[in-house]
């Protein structure tokens, strides 16, 4: 029987590779290469993070299927900490397109 959320949880994993990929291009050609700060590098690195937490959630539900076993106690917490690090990155990246404004 095909897991719907098991499926969904692939494509967002997958995805994060040309999100990965357009983000790192855009540093090196837009900004030159040059060294990153501020709110742009917390940003690029709350990405690589999150994309980290979507890959092992994933790798967690691919392990479960396989062995048909029940999720472990801790993948709840995982998924939590995972949309977190989303979140808080997309806010960040609300401030550096201009649509969040401090203050």
């Amino acid at each position: 029987m095909a897991d719907p959320a098991y499926y969904n949880l692939l494509v967002a994993a997958v995805s994060t590779v040309p999100v990965l990929a357009t983000g790192l291009l855009a540093w090196r050609f837009q900004l030159e290469g040059q060294k990153l700060k501020g709110i742009l590098l917390l940003q690029l690195v709350l990405a690589c993070v999150s994309t980290v937490m979507i890959w092992l959630v994933w790798w967690v539900h691919f392990r479960v299927r396989r062995r048909a076993e029940a999720l472990p106690n801790y993948c709840l917490a995982l998924e939590v900490l995972g949309v977190g690090l989303i979140a808080l990155t997309g806010h960040l990246g609300g401030f550096l397109s201009g649509v969040n404004v401090p203050g």
